[in-house]
């Protein structure tokens, strides 16, 4: 099977399996899978939550959009990108020029049983993460609403999501 040699960027919020899905889906067109947050943790030497903690938010998302403009390759890439990458001005756009935009979705509850146990996630700290999943959720869709290509995550196995994106892109 023939794949284009653009990038595939999956996008969505944390839980909706940008980072499993990428890596099974690189591998099964034969792609370099990258990760935003892995490759900006390595460069900056800190963990995603110690940016978060040590230089905030607006910094972490300003990595993110260097990362988008020349942190990678600009083709033959599955590329797992952070889940609030597409609340920035003109992002959903460029990611589009670059390659397919595939949003993954998931349910609040789906993505709470999936991270609650998941210290290194800087957004959910508080008495209630899943309240926190759920207002991040509604305030991100209408960036989400942007990308045609959505993909439900829920109960679904590895290998069906992998092949429906596989469809998507050939």
């Amino acid at each position: 099977m023939e794949y284009f040699q653009s990038n595939v960027y999956l996008v969505g919020f944390m839980g909706t399996g940008k980072s499993t899905v990428g890596k099974r889906l690189a591998k099964a067109i034969n792609y370099r899978f990258i990760d935003s947050d892995d490759y900006i943790a390595k460069k900056e030497k800190k963990t995603i939550e110690q940016i978060f903690t040590e230089k905030g938010e607006a910094y972490f998302r300003s990595l993110e959009k260097d990362f988008v403009l020349t942190g990678h390759p600009e083709g033959g890439c599955v590329v797992s990108c952070g889940g609030g990458l597409i609340t920035q001005e003109g992002i959903v756009e460029l990611l589009k020029k670059r390659g397919t935009l595939i949003a993954l979705v998931a349910s609040a509850s789906v993505i709470y049983e999936r991270v609650k146990n998941h210290s290194h996630r800087p957004l959910l700290k508080g008495d209630d993460p899943l309240g926190i999943i759920k207002k991040l959720l509604v305030e991100r869709h209408p960036y989400y609403a942007k990308i045609p290509n959505q993909i439900m995550t829920d109960f679904r196995s590895l290998p069906d999501i992998v092949g429906q994106i596989k469809r998507l892109i050939k």
